[in-house]
């Protein structure tokens, strides 16, 4: 496939952009200043993907106020905080972005309303009608008066000049879309105002409207106004979200709805269309986890394209290059938003116009590095890509001196470390006990909604490959064999290994019908009917639902209050998981502990017990470190990095490798 659809030109009102690639917006934790402007590495990180070929690059949402919703700065841009800081930080990265004959556009928010986090507003939260905060329902927002709605409009008008004179080229509304304030004004869910902004369909809306009326007022009708916009709300009530297929009456918006919106949107003068779909009631489809298919706006945005005339961006898990040409040239978009991927690899544009498919750095959907941490105002950056969000600062240079080294592990850890090893110029021999490279991720990327995790695996093997690294399979590394090392430098990364508590009768080692994950993962054992899962954490849930996906009857025993309760699991991720667990009716026996197995019987702390086939213990893994407590006796020039470390996730493998790698 040549992807010339990708790559041809597109309009958006009067501005032509090179290709139909764009960058879709996120958050910009710590990539702005405590002035509202743009600090060094914020620039570098859109720079880069200009320079990488994205035809359009989308700012995550700049703040037009900071009077009646005040957040703590740094968090968002603010074009009106400081105008002449922010036109002087803005200007050298425009200047600089359209220097590759790439353009951007400012997104602007009119406020968070009842969604934003009570530890970033410096005042109780505001919305269009009295509602709970979303994240501590205890604090109710107070209704915004009809003047100070007003007030929100004249910024935002003001915020899109300052936006023009700092060399953006067009701004994109935020949001009729995920529940933000401006969607809070749009839904009669959350809109029980009185005033002409609220009540009547008409009434609730008249803020988009008016809002760009006057917006074009000020900036001239040549310059492009996109609206950030989901078409469906994806939402049974509140805190709940609609699973796909799931019967259930749309709370929100549904399509219908969102059809008729659209149209009087497109009438009003609105440029474009950058679709998706949820709120944060149901935040995994506004920020979709591994569980969603690639894809999964598609359906939305052909629908909307079907309906208005202007130009159609579709988000959602469009990493995949196939699938984005494809998208376009069946007519299901005009043009595609990549957010994730292009934080795992800036140079995707690129790659995709060069042919090297394999070659791009996959996003794996688990929101670690990216949402998790913009929820918590802690810089953005990316699991799987550590440089990402610090381009400049956190890049690696060749190393000064070549240097022999040795890697033991062949995980994910020990495949960063010798990838990057590489890369700068070391030569690097890895010794993998295993028949295969990848660790734990060989096993946790069974099931088939781990697609991701197995292209993250298939790409780290063609890097080994490409940089000709010397690799060793079926090699166990023993206390004994220091004596042969030659290398300088010697990197650990032996993994961990399953933890199994002494509850009698539940020894995987002793008993057929009691199965490690690894072992259930891999088909290494038969597993019957009736499954009990120990352990309710990230990976006893996803078991728990792949074996319901196959078949059995699943039951989880978890002695913690709450499944997923430790682990710090993204939120979206979690809040689907959670929800899919219940929709198959998967029994979670929270705040349980077992005594012990008595036949085809788990014994419950209680008086209970939960018949079963096959149990597979999820309880966690230790780290795998006793060698290098030898090696660092020896080598002065030792390292210990992931799970060998402390086991924890892809991202903490990732990271700690690159760290030691990128200075070694």
């Amino acid at each position: 496939m040549r992807f010339e659809r990708l790559f041809e030109p597109m309009q958006i009102g009067s501005l032509k952009l090179k290709n139909r690639i764009s960058m879709a917006p996120m958050g910009l934790a710590g990539l702005v200043t405590s002035e509202g402007g743009f600090n060094p590495r914020g620039v570098e990180y859109f720079v880069e993907r200009a320079r990488h070929g994205v035809g359009l690059l989308i700012t995550g949402c700049a703040k037009v106020e900071h009077k009646i919703e005040p957040f703590v700065m740094p968090s968002q841009p603010n074009p009106t905080f400081n105008r002449a800081h922010f036109i002087q930080t803005s200007i050298e990265m425009t200047e600089r972005i359209h220097a590759y004959d790439s353009r951007i556009f400012l997104q602007m928010t009119l406020g968070f309303g009842r969604v934003v986090h009570p530890q970033t507003a410096l005042r109780n939260p505001v919305s269009p009608s009295p509602t709970p905060n979303f994240w501590d329902p205890s604090i109710i927002c107070r209704e915004l008066r009809t003047d100070e709605v007003e007030y929100l409009i004249e910024k935002f008008a003001e915020a899109a000049a300052i936006a023009q004179e700092s060399g953006f080229d067009g701004i994109e509304v935020h949001a009729v879309h995920e529940g933000y304030l401006l969607d809070q004004f749009t839904l009669s869910l959350f809109n029980r105002r009185t005033d002409q902004y609220g009540g009547s369909f008409e009434n609730r809306m008249r803020l988009p409207v008016e809002l760009l009326k006057r917006v074009k007022a000020r900036v001239g009708s040549n310059f492009p106004v996109m609206v950030r916009y989901g078409l469906k709300s994806y939402m049974k009530g509140i805190h709940q979200g609609l699973l796909p297929n799931e019967d259930a009456p749309e709370a929100g918006r549904d399509i219908e709805e969102g059809i008729v919106v659209a149209k009087i949107l497109e009438d009003a003068g609105y440029d474009a269309f950058n679709a998706d779909g949820g709120v944060y009631d149901s935040w995994y489809w506004a920020h979709p986890p591994m569980y969603l298919p690639e894809g999964c706006y598609l359906p939305l945005t052909e629908r909307l394209k079907a309906h208005v005339s202007v130009p159609v961006i579709a988000a959602g898990k469009m990493g995949n290059p196939t699938l984005a040409e494809q998208a376009l040239l069946e007519g299901q978009a005009d043009g595609i938003s990549l957010g994730r991927p292009l934080l795992t690899d800036p140079e995707w544009a690129q790659k995709v116009r060069r042919g090297d498919l394999e070659d791009i750095r996959p996003c794996i959907g688990c929101h670690e590095a990216c949402l998790k941490r913009i929820a918590r105002c802690r810089p953005l950056s990316c699991a799987v890509n550590p440089q990402a969000g610090r381009e400049a600062e956190y890049a690696f240079s060749p190393a000064l001196r070549e240097k022999r080294v040795l890697v033991i592990g062949g995980g994910i850890a020990g495949m960063e470390a010798a990838r990057v090893c590489a890369l700068r110029g070391h030569r690097v021999r890895l010794l993998e006990a295993s028949g295969e490279l990848g660790g734990h991720v060989v096993e946790g990327s069974r099931p088939e909604f781990k697609e991701d995790d197995r292209r993250l695996l298939r790409w780290y093997k063609r890097q080994i490959a490409a940089l000709e690294i010397e690799v060793h399979l079926n090699s166990r590394f023993l206390p004994e064999d220091t004596a042969l090392v030659v290398e300088e430098a010697v990197v650990v990364a032996t993994g961990s290994l399953p933890f199994f508590p002494p509850i009698p009768g539940l020894n995987p080692h002793e008993d057929a019908n009691v199965l490690s994950t690894r072992a259930a993962l891999m088909g290494d054992g038969d597993i019957g009917k009736r499954v009990v899962v120990v352990g309710g954490g990230l990976v006893g849930c996803e078991l728990a639902y792949w074996l319901t996906l196959k078949g059995h009857e699943v039951v989880i025993v978890e002695m913690l209050p709450n499944l997923m309760q430790l682990g710090d699991v993204a939120y979206p991720n979690k809040m689907m998981l959670l929800e899919l667990l219940d929709y198959h009716k998967v029994k979670a026996l929270t705040g349980t502990s077992i005594r012990g197995r008595e036949g085809r019987n788990i014994l419950l702390d209680s008086s209970g017990a939960v018949d079963c086939d096959t149990v597979v213990l999820a309880t966690g893994y230790r780290p795998e470190n006793a060698l290098y407590r030898t090696i660092a006796s020896i080598f002065p020039e030792s390292y210990l990095i992931g799970d060998a470390l402390q086991p924890r996730n892809i991202k903490h493998a990732v990271w700690s490798a690159y760290e030691t790698a990128r200075k070694l």
